[in-house]
């Protein structure tokens, strides 16, 4: 009979309820299968057999075999220490014990071959070894445990308790004496012979007790890929299944709107990126299917001209369209930019947001239900049940990822069929995290920035040259530009930052004394019109600086500020200080981003300063911030459970991912509902996956 991997761990000999309470508390580990999922963090090769000759005066761990030949108390300032006498053909060593000496002496065979292993310590002239992990040799070659030994994860309330990764090994051991380490195969005999991989029960044997080095790459491997191949497997089939099912609303026709803008409002030449996504997005709206699409571009890569141009081709087509932003100031901003342009066409388009007043309200409900109004740009108020349009036929997102799926969804639920989807955001997501993430999302890069524009300079200095960027400054107001100084916020010590930014401010009120200079102050505790209030001052070119906190992040443009000041920039990560550098740059003029900080600086944050410094490229950036802050940190929890990964590693591993998409994507196109005979296991692996929502959980 097979064993049930769904079985609890309590019952596995050697647990128990105590154990097993606490394995499940500190590891989650609630059944065999938790614990056959338990992957080792690291191994210690005992493949290797040392001489005492041979060893050397270095922290690493040595095993070596020989007999004890003599063994002896020694007093000590406190109690006393055993030490044994241990040697081979070529030397001698001292074994040392300050606790269980009793119990030690007794064990003890002389004269019989041990295997013994730990760490070296160099003392009187001589090696010793504290605390040796000791066995019989003859024991040692009997056992299961191989060569490798794995090192599993832990946490200091089970070393506490008793369970040691020695615990560990054993209980793994009698899981597989249970199972008889046969295991359920999940990948298909076609992909196991083309990717050459092991098999499920050879990979798992040889990831927790390997025979040597290359078994263990190949275990890794086949784990890995089975892994990440599954993942990809059900993003693309989500998208197969949505572009199958759900029609998209036909856009057959580009027409006098978008014709007219292109021959004679376009403000600028479009880049060859805006033109290869553009051309991407009309071929999604004309096919019959939904479009699904992110639309990814760095800061001033020109995103908006390209959702306005989308826009105009739902118009062309006799849709609405609407265009949602996560802040009130950046969907003001959207309006204001979008009016114009609207304008030139006699274009309807109006502005929602929560403090829009209640009698535009009214109108903008009627003509939207009436068809008058063509475009809405908006908040969250969007989403509100009042909120109906005629024919809404295609909706923009922007920065999605501080919007929620299910909200999302409620956009959907405004038209009989669902509009085209259209999700920008400019925070670069690198390539394998926007596979894993967005892998049923069809992706477009805006990756060239429009031409005239110069790259920012941005430097790293201390607060000792303070002085010098004052008089930096001071060059560049009488230039006519303008500057913003911008002061960390992080809840937790909100009123340390509130210190901070108006010391800040009090300091620059000295320096740059009115009437000479006007300064703009603008931070999360004040009222939003007086936000506002200030904002509009400073996007008039009324005031010279401007002192805020980081609520000006995302979108606020003016052309005329030219230098970008970040206070304490220790304290912000990397995408946020590549988001706060993208505020300037907008005009033809060259701008400047400096990051003061004092002189303590951890590792972490000299490489992220040298990646602002260096770099200005905002995918580079989001690679390095990967690496620094790994995938969950990066999307946010709510985003972060599909990556919640058991063996792969997004980061490392992204070869592997790239090859298990190529795979799972050739799959798909030979058999789209996996029904042939030879892709049976890959379905029932799959449908036992989307069961329990874990991947891991289906190999039983």
């Amino acid at each position: 009979m097979s064993v049930n991997l769904q079985t609890p761990i309590d019952y596995l000999k050697g647990v128990g309820p105590n154990r097993a309470d606490l394995l499940r508390s500190e590891l989650g580990i609630h059944t065999y299968q938790d614990l056959i999922n338990l992957f080792p963090n690291r191994y210690i090769d005992r493949t290797c057999y040392y001489t005492i000759n041979q060893l050397q005066r270095n922290t690493s761990e040595v095993q070596i075999i020989g007999v004890i030949t003599d063994v002896r108390e020694i007093a000590q300032k406190r109690g006393k220490r055993l030490v044994a006498t241990f040697q081979d053909d070529t030397g001698i060593m001292e074994l040392v014990w300050f606790r269980g000496q009793k119990w030690i002496r007794e064990s003890l065979k002389f004269n019989t071959p041990y295997v013994i292993f730990g760490k070296t310590n160099w003392f009187n002239n001589r090696f010793s070894m504290p605390h040796p992990e000791m066995e019989l040799q003859e024991d040692h070659e009997k056992s299961l445990r191989s060569a490798m030994q794995a090192v599993y994860p832990s946490t200091e309330k089970l070393s506490n308790k008793g369970i040691t990764n020695r615990v560990i090994v054993k209980i793994m051991q009698q899981l597989f004496i249970e199972t008889k380490g046969k295991f359920v195969e999940t990948l298909s005999k076609d992909l196991l012979d083309n990717q050459k991989l092991l098999s499920k029960s050879e990979a798992l044997f040889n990831v927790h007790f390997p025979r040597n080095q290359e078994l263990l790459s190949k275990a890794e491997f086949r784990l890995k890929f089975e892994e990440l191949f599954y993942i990809q497997l059900q993003l693309i089939l989500k998208n197969l299944i949505h572009k199958s099912k759900i029609k998209g609303l036909p856009f057959n026709k580009v027409g006098n709107y978008f014709n007219t803008f292109f021959k004679e409002h376009l403000p600028f030449e479009l880049t060859n990126a805006q033109k290869r996504v553009l051309k991407e997005i009309r071929q999604d709206l004309g096919s019959n299917a939904q479009m699904n699409r992110l639309l990814q571009g760095d800061v001033g890569s020109g995103k908006t001209i390209v959702a306005f141009m989308s826009i105009l081709i739902a118009l062309d087509n006799g849709f609405q369209a609407c265009l949602m932003a996560p802040t009130e100031i950046l969907s003001v901003q959207h309006y204001n930019e979008l009016f114009e342009l609207c304008n030139k066409l006699n274009i309807s388009v109006e502005l929602l947001t929560g403090s829009t007043k209640t009698s535009n309200r009214k109108d903008i409900h009627e003509n939207l239900e009436n068809g008058e109004l063509q475009v809405l740009i908006g908040t969250h108020a969007l989403l509100e049940d009042k909120v109906k349009f005629k024919n809404l036929g295609l909706a923009i997102i922007d920065e999605q990822h501080r919007f929620g799926v299910a909200q999302r969804s409620k956009l959907w639920k405004k038209n009989t069929s669902p509009p085209h989807i259209l999700v920008m955001t400019a925070t670069p997501i690198p390539r394998t995290l926007a596979m894993s993430l967005y892998g049923d999302l069809d992706i477009s890069i805006i990756d060239e920035l429009p031409a005239g524009r110069k790259p920012i300079k941005t430097v790293h200095r201390y607060d000792t040259n303070r002085l010098k960027v004052f008089r930096f400054i001071r060059d560049e107001i009488a230039k006519g530009r303008q500057i913003y100084i911008v002061y960390p916020l992080i809840q937790e010590s909100s009123k340390l930052d509130y210190k901070d930014l108006m010391d800040g401010y009090e300091s620059i009120v000295r320096e740059f004394p009115q009437p000479n200079y006007q300064i703009s102050i603008v931070h999360g505790k004040m009222k939003s019109e007086d936000k506002d209030y200030e904002m509009q001052r400073f996007i008039k070119g009324e005031t010279n600086i401007m002192v805020a906190t980081t609520v000006i992040e995302v979108g606020v443009n003016v052309p005329n500020a030219s230098v970008m000041i970040i206070e304490s920039a220790e304290r912000f990560g990397l995408s946020q200080l590549h988001q706060l550098r993208g505020r300037v740059g907008r005009g033809a003029e060259q701008s400047y981003c400096i990051l003061m900080t004092s002189f303590k600086l951890s590792q972490d944050s000299k490489t992220r300063l040298e990646t602002m410094v260096k770099s200005s490229d905002g995918f580079e950036i989001a690679e390095v911030d990967l690496k620094l802050r790994g995938p969950g940190d990066i999307m946010g929890t709510q985003q972060s459970g599909i990556l919640n990964l058991k063996i792969a590693d997004v980061i490392k591993d992204k070869d592997i991912l790239q090859h298990a998409r190529y795979c799972a994507k050739q799959l798909l196109k030979t058999d789209s509902s996996l029904s042939k005979p030879e892709n049976k296991v890959i379905l029932h692996t799959y449908q036992q996956m989307s069961k329990y929502k874990n991947i891991w959980n289906y190999i039983s």
